[in-house]
């Protein structure tokens, strides 16, 4: 047995005998049943557990994008619903392009007029050309006109860069969507004058299919399900562990599984913990961004789990759990618990109990003290101690009186 088990056993030697002897004075007119007390017994098996933790998430966009302009001007047209499914490439909004169509006209005629200098130039420069051997031109007339022709070519360029920015901001005066996604409300009308880059934005585009779901998890679960992978407690080998399901706010399980894609690196120094962000399925919407939900992480398999019903288990008034067992003489004995956690309606004991132990499950008021002799029955989950079929309820099984399973009752640790 583990120090920290038999440590509990010593503390709770006065407890335990305490409990009966109360128990036992509250029906101080009543007479003690002949014979042993009988009590009913499960026998402690091992066996093959998937653990899981249960974190809480919240859920967030797989994209989003706010829509601002690029351009100044007026807003003339909205051309879409508020709340509807737009497609990349749809086009929100018109903003007024008269200005900006001028403007590319301007550029494309500066950059003619430039193309029409260069040709005269040119023809300049191939006659200077042909009259410099013979001496009939001066050699800085033909240089300049060789300057000439590269001063226009350069002009030439700068239109063409123009007319490209011209070009671009025309199309800016069409804004369309970026991603695909739900479009929430509209932040300006019809006639709403807006400027480049503005902060506020225009609509916000959410991508909702497939959707997030960030879920904080303590560095010290991410410590202790470590340490269980290096003893070997826990193995990841036949399980997928990027399965993930959700649990949503109202209780209901989320039909789909969702897939884990990574644990983050840094921890948040507030909270001491670690992010992990899984992806789920929404063709229907059912998930909301921001939304708080439950995520059913999978940790892995536990071979030997060892599994008892909760109402075998105590706790004394430190909170410390204990069992009733019987030895192999049929006494009743003490054992100090170290629980994991709630498996559905038992515990995960990591130890005080081992394979083969039968442990007490009812007639606990009837134990004086460790020792004492005891007829073990099996247990009957339909409330029966060991009876025939028919029997009432005996003391200490459910629904029988002075039934002790409130006090056998412990929170998850």
């Amino acid at each position: 047995m583990h120090s920290s088990a038999k440590t509990l056993v010593r503390r709770m030697m006065p407890v335990a005998l305490t409990g009966p002897i109360l128990l036992a004075g509250c029906r101080s007119g009543e007479q003690p049943p002949p014979g042993d007390p009988v009590v009913s017994v499960v026998t402690v098996e091992a066996q093959s557990v998937t653990l899981t933790s249960e974190l809480t998430g919240r859920t967030v966009p797989y994209r989003i994008a706010e829509i601002r302009p690029q351009v100044n001007g007026v807003i003339l047209k909205r051309l879409f619903e508020e709340g509807s499914e737009v497609q990349a490439g749809q086009t929100l909004y018109q903003i007024d392009p008269a200005p900006y169509r001028a403007a590319l006209d301007n550029a494309q005629a500066a950059q003619a007029r430039a193309e029409a200098n260069l040709t005269a130039i040119q023809l300049l420069e191939d006659r200077l050309e042909e009259l410099l051997p013979d001496h009939a031109v001066s050699q800085q007339s033909y240089d300049d006109a060789v300057a000439g022709v590269m001063q226009a070519e350069a002009e030439i360029k700068s239109w063409q860069a123009q007319v490209k920015t011209a070009r671009i901001n025309l199309g800016y005066t069409t804004v369309t969507a970026p991603i695909s996604g739900r479009i929430g409300r509209s932040h300006v009308t019809e006639g709403a004058i807006v400027t480049a880059y503005q902060p506020v934005q225009l609509a916000t585009i959410q991508q909702l299919d497939p959707i997030y779901v960030d879920i904080p998890q303590s560095t010290t679960e991410v410590r202790r399900l470590q340490r269980r992978l290096a003893a070997g407690n826990l193995n990841q080998g036949s399980v997928d562990q990027n399965d993930v399901r959700l649990v949503l706010e109202d209780g209901v399980a989320y039909p789909l599984e969702g897939a884990l894609k990574f644990r983050d690196i840094s921890v948040d120094p507030t909270t001491g913990s670690v992010i992990l962000r899984a992806v789920f399925p929404n063709p229907d919407g059912e998930l909301l961004p921001e939304m708080f939900v439950r995520a059913v992480v999978t940790e892995g398999i536990n071979e030997h789990a060892i599994l008892v019903p909760q109402q075998g288990v105590a706790r004394d008034p430190k909170g410390d759990p204990f069992a009733w067992i019987v030895d192999s003489e049929g006494h009743a004995q003490i054992r100090g618990l170290v629980l994991d956690r709630a498996v559905g309606n038992k515990w995960l004991v990591t130890d005080g109990l081992a394979p083969g132990d039968q442990l007490i499950v009812e007639g606990l008021q009837s134990l004086r003290q460790p020792g004492t002799p005891v007829k073990a029955v099996p247990f009957d989950p339909n409330g029966r101690q060991g009876g025939p079929p028919g029997a009432p309820p005996q003391e200490g099984s459910p629904g029988g009186p002075d039934t002790l399973s409130d006090q056998h009752t412990a929170k998850p640790e």
